[in-house]
């Protein structure tokens, strides 16, 4: 079986590969990749491989991306340091989640894992794989419901519920509650917009998540944009940014 490993940390990478070889000898791994750009270039290549195993926190991206771009029906096991992306991850191909440092034992039952479900990867048993995938893992999906913030020496709580909406400025990102308080949160966007539960939540552009009960008003704005009226007002006027537009207004309207 050949493998390819996307893994922006080069001691990470030889790592693994030095599992690998203990616990499968007789796989070989035939290409690597360090970045998003990277493992798209890869996957695209004529380069024949039965397994992915991909970091999902890259130096340009979350890997996530790179299978929207180069769709595979191969089978994937993650490898992060967080663990808020199991719910993303097991969306796609699957096999198992590691957290790093990776374990022997766990790469070893990730191997196990993989071996019962390789015979339903062919390129004509899509159907099969996601019915395969499906009876091995029932994930829940479960969503943060507070976030603890840090207030002088002292810390907090704040109920998810009760965010109206969070915003980023530069790599700073600060929730805004209904009461008027904001927050500084210990989180990027592209993690949170992960963790929050999207049928209440929705990223409207690269700097903002809105809570559906903030929303007031939603205002046509120049170049197809639009402009939302939140209680209690944001401190910038908040748009949502053209390729946004048509899925926002799906959101509103669930």
């Amino acid at each position: 079986m050949n493998a390819v490993i996307i893994e922006d940390e080069p001691h990470a990478r030889m790592e693994l590969k030095r599992l690998l070889a203990k616990v499968w000898p007789n796989l070989n791994v035939v290409g690597e990749a360090d970045s998003v750009s990277s493992a798209i270039m890869l996957l695209r290549s004529d380069i024949a491989f039965d397994l992915i195993f991909a970091d999902i926190q890259l130096a340009d991206g979350l890997s996530f991306g790179i299978f929207n771009q180069v769709p595979v029906i191969k089978p994937i096991i993650f490898t992060t340091a967080y663990n808020e992306f199991a719910i993303q991850a097991f969306e796609l191909n699957s096999i198992d989640y590691l957290l790093k440092p990776i374990e022997e034992q766990a790469l070893a039952k990730a191997m196990h894992k993989l071996n019962n479900v390789t015979a339903a990867y062919t390129s004509h048993s899509i159907a099969l794989t996601a019915q395969k995938l499906s009876s091995l893992f029932t994930p829940v999906k479960e969503y943060k419901t507070r976030f603890v913030v840090k207030i002088g020496d002292q810390f907090k709580y704040i109920a998810a519920d009760d965010i109206a909406h969070f915003e980023a400025d530069d790599n700073v990102v600060y929730a805004y509650s209904f009461d008027g308080n904001k927050s500084l949160v210990d989180y990027k966007m592209e993690v949170l917009e992960t963790v929050l539960n999207p049928a209440v939540f929705f990223r409207i552009n690269r700097g903002s998540i809105v809570h559906i009960r903030a929303i007031q008003k939603v205002h046509k704005y120049f170049n197809s944009r639009l402009r939302i009226d939140l209680a209690p007002q944001s401190e910038e006027p908040l748009l949502v940014s053209r390729l946004k537009v048509d899925d926002f207004i799906k959101w509103l309207d669930q």
